[in-house]
Order: structure tokens, then sequence, then C-alpha cells
């Protein structure tokens, strides 16, 4: 039995390790595969791991990112040190939307609209958006191309952008960088500052659920909470590495098609069987 589980948590993990980074929809996919793979767990112990999984998910963008986004570091000028910080305060200035709403409506949203039509649709219509927007900037250069060029209000407007991803099948990522696209930003700087705007997003949505569960975990749960985390987090790596390295030369197109293929599986799959 725990060893089942424990194999549970790994694969969950790896799901949660390349969606949560790929604009493909990470609570998509961790709530479809639930309905194959049910963790042996309390209804509220399994919504709280869904969340807080994050976490190991996060810790590969501050291992990764570590000396860009370390604003004390040793080897960094004067000048540079200001630069990390602009990024901090920029970071700041665009998750304040999603935060302030995400604390507001956590438990409708959770009620109303954690289900598989919800997530299918979402992947779907943003799937669509991504090639429209891809086709529509082709050719183009967008104008932000450091995080200088980024100003705070169009940190701000990108954060409000992050806000449509409370609703799950959206993608946070996927939503952060239509966002960014839009407003002129490269790829590469929309998908580093999507990274960068989940570091307190999610280490806050992770501290919430803690707090909402209580700290009164059973070996078991500690066990695969533990198990889900350092998988993703060891996923994630190599997931985040992949994406930076890919959009080098290439559009946000196949993730589209990605998400329109699999959105249409899933609502035919509950039209069957659901």
């Amino acid at each position: 039995m725990v060893f089942i589980e424990l194999l549970k948590a790994i694969f969950l993990g790896i799901v949660e390790g390349i969606t949560e980074w790929l604009p493909i929809s990470s609570t998509g996919h961790m709530i479809l595969v639930e309905e194959f793979i049910q963790l042996d767990a309390s209804p509220a112990f399994k919504e709280m791991f869904f969340v807080v999984i994050q976490l190991g998910a996060i810790l590969a963008v501050v291992l990764l990112f570590f000396h860009k986004l370390n604003p004390f570091s040793p080897k960094k000028t004067t000048q540079e040190k200001k630069d990390t910080m602009s990024i901090w305060y920029k970071v700041i200035v665009g998750v304040l939307p999603a935060a302030v709403l995400g604390l507001l409506f956590d438990d409708w949203l959770n009620e109303h609209l954690y289900n598989y039509l919800t997530v299918a649709i979402m992947l779907i219509v943003y799937g669509v958006l991504f090639i429209v927007i891809e086709n529509r900037n082709a050719g183009r250069e967008g104008s932000i191309k450091t995080f200088k060029d980024l100003t705070y209000k169009t940190a701000f407007l990108i954060g409000m952008f992050q806000v449509l991803s409370l609703i799950p099948g959206t993608s946070r990522s996927g939503a952060t960088i239509l966002g960014a696209i839009l407003l002129g930003s490269s790829r590469y700087i929309a998908a580093e500052y999507s990274f960068f705007l989940s570091i307190p997003v999610m280490f806050g949505a992770s501290a919430l659920k803690l707090v909402k569960f209580g700290f009164n975990f059973t070996g078991m749960e500690i066990g695969i909470l533990v198990t889900g985390m350092v998988v993703a987090f060891l996923v994630s790596v190599l997931a985040i590495k992949f994406l930076l390295g890919y959009i080098k030369n290439n559009d946000f197109k196949a993730f589209g098609w990605y998400r329109i293929v699999l959105g249409i599986l899933v609502i035919g799959y509950f039209a069957l069987f659901g």
C-alpha cells in the first residue's frame, strides 16, 4: 500500500514538473490525472497536495536563476544589484492582482470551476489564442528584450493577465506569456518573467493551503507530499531548461495545438465514460 501511494506521488510529481512551466496548464493536468490516479487520502489532503507540490517546482526556478535574482551577490556591481532589485519590484507589481483576487475567490473557484469541462474549454480556448497570436506576430520582434525595457505599467498589466490563470485549465505560465507577448515582450523575457512571477504566487498559494489544512500530517501523508515535491523539483529543472532552449528558435504554436487536441480528447472521454 505504501509503495503504491509513493508511486502515485512520483507520477504526479512528474506531471507537475512538466506542466507547471510549459504553457499547457499544470492544474488542468493534475485535475485530469486525478480521474485515473486517486491518492488514498482525505479530500482535504488531496486539495492541499495538488497546490503544495508546486513548492518543489518553484525551487527549481530559485536554483536555476539564483544568481540573476540575488541582489546581494558579491559578484555583482552596484548597478547590477540595483537592476536585480528592479526585477523584484516589477515582480511584486505583477503579482498583486492575482494575489488579491486569489485570496478573495479561492474557495469559490475550488467549488465551482475545478472540473473537467472547465479545464477542457480553457485548454481549447487558450490553445486557439496561442496560434492566433503567434500567427499575428509572425516576423515581428518584441520591443521588450530585457528587464530594463519592462516598465512597471507593463508589469502590472501582465499581472492582470495572470489573474486569468485562476481558472483551471488556463495555465499560469500560458496566461502571463500570452499577455506579455501581446504587450510587446519577446518570448524569452515573457517566459522568464512568468517564471519569476511564479515564485511569490506559488509560495503564497502553498502557504495558504497549508494553513487551511493544518500541520497534523500522518507519516504516510508526509512521505507522499515530500516525494511529490522532490520529483516535481527534479523534473522542473529539465522542463525549464527545455522551454528556454526551445523558444530561442521556435514559437508557442505547438503548445497551442497540443492544448486543443487534449481539450477535445477530454470532452470526448467524459462524454463517453463520464
